[in-house]
């Protein structure tokens, strides 16, 4: 905890709509720092085995990451890095390549370190068979500790529509205890334009029977900006949702890039929501959600009070990587398959981003990170005051100096000084033990963390999203 008083995280967010349009710019999400555009592609084996040997000394807990690209259909809001394919033949010699990463990066890591998270993403990782599940896990625990049930966090990604309780209590047999599902909007109009479907009644069903296979907790995703969206359509939505009773839900915003992602060049732009409509659906969707029970945690994340999310934050413990917010960011994350992110030591590692370029260095038994950052001891620094504002709201001056050995005030002189209109806009205070944002400036939380970030003068916020 911090030195200070930190905030319960429990009074309703203070809504100001001139200070969200002052403060409304482009900006990273910071599930990284640095994030991933200051990757590089020179990065050298010397780093890579510099940092799997401190990784193994430091005896950390491990975090697996297996991304499956393959998708049955197109969701046109997409901006994920997947495979859109009809064919499921597809699938088993992609797994067989990541068989082959395991075997490569279970040489090189100490196994014994217990893996105590583990998450399926995508794609649409219930495109592959059961019997295609579970040799994935099978191969997974002949090269891992991984742990059991009441130890261990193993999540999944699925598309409520496109898969059974049959697959959803197989999957939980091998070890699953949590499921996030992209639910995004019940309204039929609001599917047909993204060409995204799953019913009410199809998602109360699937929610039941996970509850009935005891998992441990349900996430849904929504999104708000999609085409022919109205604030009572969202409305309905959330009720429907809340009905359901979802232990976290987040609630992203779409953000119309078609320079960036082909299949957005589907979607009607006539057909989207105004930048002013928008921010009215967002308002009620908080305060909807608020109203309903739901804590904020920040960013675009709600949770139950009981959930582990906010008992994390209350407790000082809250971290952020690249599945968002996490109570295991303690853990040395190891990324498998295309495009998958690695974070351990004082690196970042991401695989080749095409499939066909990942399968191809596997086949030479090559390790397929293309592309890797090496962090500095500014970059520490700076990523541990990242981390503090946007999982926790405040800097606590006294811990920064303690665990860096720098002062606060000296060493941020210039980013202080940047924060002052902020301070005049009421969005946080500044005092001599340390920052703490005020209600009113947590929805900005991304802006106020901008400051602290020294590759922003050198990058282009063109391909970020608004902040809100």
């Amino acid at each position: 905890m911090s030195l200070f008083t930190a905030p319960l995280f429990t009074d309703p967010l203070q809504w100001d709509q001139d200070l969200i349009a002052q403060y409304d710019l482009s900006g990273p999400r910071y599930t990284s720092y640095p994030t991933a555009p200051q990757f590089r592609d020179s990065f050298s084996d010397q780093e890579f085995h510099a940092a799997v040997d401190q990784s193994n000394r430091s005896g950390r807990p491990l975090s697996l990451y297996f991304h499956i690209p393959f998708c049955a259909t197109l969701c046109f809001y997409c901006g994920c890095n997947k495979v859109v394919t009809n064919n499921t033949d597809r699938a088993m010699p992609y797994l067989e390549r990541i068989g082959k990463e395991l075997a490569l990066q279970a040489q090189l890591f100490d196994t014994r370190r217990p893996v105590t998270q583990l998450h399926w993403g995508g794609g649409t990782p219930t495109y592959i068979s059961d019997d295609e599940m579970t040799w994935l896990m099978d191969t997974t625990r002949g090269h891992f500790n991984l742990g059991a049930d009441d130890e261990v966090e193993y999540s999944v990604e699925i598309h409520p529509g496109k898969v059974s309780a049959a697959t959803m209590g197989h999957l939980r047999n091998l070890g699953f205890n949590r499921v996030s599902m992209g639910v995004q909007d019940f309204n039929p109009r609001v599917q047909k334009a993204v060409n995204r479907y799953n019913s009410v009644e199809e998602v109360s069903s699937l929610v039941n029977a996970l509850r009935q296979q005891e998992y441990r907790s349900i996430s849904m995703d929504l999104i708000y900006g999609l085409p022919l969206q109205t604030l009572a359509s969202v409305r309905e939505t959330l009720d429907q949702v809340i009905e359901l009773s979802p232990d976290r839900l987040s609630l992203f915003n779409y953000a119309h890039m078609p320079h960036l992602f082909k299949s957005q060049r589907l979607i009607h732009e006539h057909e989207l929501p105004s930048a002013a409509e928008k921010l009215a659906i967002l308002h009620m969707a908080i305060e909807r959600l608020q109203a309903a029970g739901y804590v904020y945690i920040g960013m675009d994340h709600f949770a139950k009070p009981e959930d582990s999310l906010v008992k994390a934050q209350q407790a000082g413990e809250l971290q952020r990587n690249f599945q968002g917010y996490s109570t295991h960011g303690h853990c040395d994350l190891i990324g498998f398959g295309v495009s998958s992110i690695s974070s351990f030591g004082d690196v970042y590692l991401q695989n080749a981003k095409g499939i066909e370029d990942y399968q191809d260095i596997i086949d030479k038994g090559q390790r397929p990170s293309v592309r890797g950052f090496t962090l500095s001891a500014e970059d520490r620094l700076r990523q541990w005051v990242i981390n503090q504002l946007i999982c926790h709201f405040q800097l606590d001056f006294a811990q920064l100096e303690q665990r860096f050995g720098v002062d606060a005030r000296t060493k941020f002189a210039d980013e202080l000084r940047q924060l002052e209109p902020m301070i005049e806009d009421g969005l946080l205070n500044l005092s001599e033990h340390g920052i703490q944002v005020h209600n009113s400036g947590r929805l900005l939380i991304r802006r106020i963390c901008m400051v602290f970030d020294e590759y922003l003068t050198r990058s282009n916020l063109i391909g970020y999203s608004k902040v809100i």
